[in-house]
């Protein structure tokens, strides 16, 4: 399980997904005062959901098509969670006041590329498999 590279993708999706939102800001209003998503039950909510599947995926080692799934799954919600965070900046960007956007808001994106590299070498591991019982 652990020896598996993209076991190691999916712990760094966990990690970032279920820790740096609360500590990275995602972006700050007008007043200054920065917004966490802890501030936010939705978005806090939505990077629990990605945390948690990742951490499904990593359960489902053995069977690697429901794995496959799961990420696909996960990389569809952080999709929406990054349309809602683009969303999100362009109404904060035509207001009076400069507000700015934090680094929390690439998250997502981090996100999404650790599951996509996860799910190519899970592709590699059924392929492997297949050949070798392809030569039984």
């Amino acid at each position: 399980m652990l020896q598996r590279i993209q076991t190691v993708y999916l712990l760094l999706v966990l990690i970032i997904a279920g820790v740096l939102p609360f500590w990275l800001h995602l972006w700050s209003d007008a007043s200054g005062t920065e917004i966490y998503a802890s501030n936010e039950m939705l978005i806090s909510i939505s990077f629990y959901v990605i945390a948690v599947l990742a951490l499904v995926a990593i359960l489902l080692f053995k069977n690697r098509k429901n794995q496959f799934v799961i990420n696909r799954l996960n990389m569809i919600l952080n999709l929406f969670l990054l349309g809602f965070f683009v969303y999100r900046s362009l109404n904060l960007s035509g207001e009076t006041l400069v507000s700015e956007k934090g680094i929390g808001m690439l998250i997502p994106i981090i996100s999404i590329v650790f599951l996509v590299l996860a799910n190519r070498n899970i592709k590699k591991d059924e392929d492997l498999v297949k050949s070798v019982d392809r030569l039984r």
